[in-house]
């Protein structure tokens, strides 16, 4: 068994060894477990122990309490950050989250509070062996999902499991075991009672995973997708015109983009799985299927999504703009060059890019328009091609004689559009194309 063995693993290693030289177990636990059993590098690293919160507070110089009362310090060793936790048995989840009493306990008590099976494995850095209690292991070679003891049970004391299962089963390409299945549809209309964070949190990790795709199935078939995201579930059986969709109706087309995103970040997953949501309430049979108007009610609904998922007000905004924008990509063979390079010059351009990339080998499989602006973003890679310096300012304007108030800005707009054409290279240029379009009135000042 091969063991990634970077600088976060050295760091865990060190955190272990601390604690065993002052005579306590400790071992990797949980996602970084099962992820090194795999021969895949974790992306963050867990430690179980025997050891009080107090006495890991005392053996390392930088922590942060935070959830004590919970037995999990953070430890802090150079730029990582690791989770320490007392091994510890939960009682009495009322709020569908966090447990009402913890007792500190053994290994074997801590895996069985744990969600799934292969979650439920220790590793030992030290002797280089495993400990499971749960079975773990051989979950982990049959590619299972299993609730560790009843499902149900799981459930009902963290609400958001039914999520994970889903997004465990996604990302490593999965099958959840059938008694957990069962309990994760039966239990998925309580995860109304997860706080939306949690929520976006899950979701952010499924759709950014290796097979997106699956993981819209997975939410599904399991009756989450209707109930987390009722605009996406909408899209199933809403066909689309076959010279252009080819593919099938607008779930069949959102499901082959997400797969086609290769490594998204979480404003271009979603922007992705959110593009067509428009499509169902503006589908309309004249001459053919038409969606008039999606994008530009796509992009009003997602910002409600984004809202009800509560993401920060930049990645809304991204998101947003990518849904209200992908209608364009269309047109752009045909757009003014000062309109291009308006559009060029966008913070969030290349993502709007990777998304109509993706949107077109998700139907048609045309992707001239793509090759055309990737022409052109070499073309316009200049720094002044895209944002030239202005050649006048609001200034030279007043002192030309132009009075204070909205003309201003539109002589400056006009100015930059023409600079853009490559029509007006010059200040001089400038004044002239400004005195032409904007005169001044008989007896005013001019410089």
């Amino acid at each position: 068994m091969r063991i990634p063995r970077g600088a976060a693993y050295r760091g865990a290693v060190q955190i272990v060894r601390t604690l065993r030289a002052d005579g306590h177990e400790a071992y990797l636990v949980g996602g970084c477990a099962r992820d090194l059993l795999r021969g895949v590098a974790p992306t963050d690293y867990d430690v179980a122990t025997s050891a009080t919160p107090e006495t890991v507070q005392r053996l390392f110089p930088r922590t942060v309490p935070v959830g004590a009362q919970f037995g999990v310090i953070l430890v802090l060793q150079g730029p990582a950050t690791y989770e320490v936790a007392t091994f510890r048995t939960d009682e009495g989840y009322q709020d569908g989250r966090h447990p009402e009493r913890v007792v500190f306990s053994t290994a074997e008590q801590d895996a069985q509070r744990r969600d799934f099976t292969i979650n439920g494995l220790f590793w030992d850095p030290i002797g280089r062996r495993v400990l499971d209690y749960v079975d773990g292991q051989a979950d982990l070679r049959r590619q299972l999902v299993r609730a560790i003891g009843d499902p149900a049970r799981r459930f009902t004391e963290d609400k958001l499991r039914v999520l994970r299962a889903v997004r465990f089963a996604a990302v490593l390409d999965f099958t959840v075991e059938p008694q957990t299945w069962a309990a994760v549809s039966a239990h998925a209309p309580a995860i109304t009672a997860v706080s939306h964070e949690r929520i976006r949190a899950e979701l952010i990790k499924l759709f950014t995973g290796p097979h997106p795709g699956r993981g819209l199935d997975l939410l599904d078939q399991s009756g989450l997708l209707a109930i987390l995201l009722p605009e996406v579930a909408a899209t199933k059986g809403v066909q689309q015109p076959p010279e252009f969709h080819p593919e099938g109706d607008v779930y069949v087309h959102t499901r082959l983009l997400l797969d086609l995103l290769k490594g998204p970040s979480p404003t271009l997953a979603l922007a992705g799985l959110f593009h067509d949501v428009g499509k169902p309430p503006t589908f309309q049979v004249r001459e053919r299927i038409r969606f008039d108007g999606h994008d530009r009610v796509g992009a009003d609904m997602t910002e409600r999504i984004c809202r009800r998922l509560r993401l920060s007000n930049e990645e809304t905004e991204k998101i947003v703009a990518a849904v209200g924008n992908h209608m364009r990509f269309k047109d752009v063979q045909r757009m003014r060059v000062s309109t291009l390079k308006r559009m060029l010059r966008q913070p969030n351009f290349l993502e709007e890019l990777a998304l109509h990339r993706a949107d077109c080998l998700a139907s048609h499989r045309q992707l001239d328009n793509w090759r055309f602006l990737r022409r052109k973003l070499k073309e316009f890679a200049a720094p002044q091609a895209l944002k030239p310096s202005p050649l006048v300012t609001g200034r030279d304007l007043l002192a030309a004689g132009y009075p204070e108030g909205p003309m201003i800005g539109q002589i400056l707009r006009l100015v930059e559009e023409q600079q853009l054409e490559g029509a007006v290279t010059s200040q001089a240029e400038a004044m002239t194309l400004i005195r032409r379009e904007f005169p001044l009135p008989h007896g005013a000042a001019s410089s």
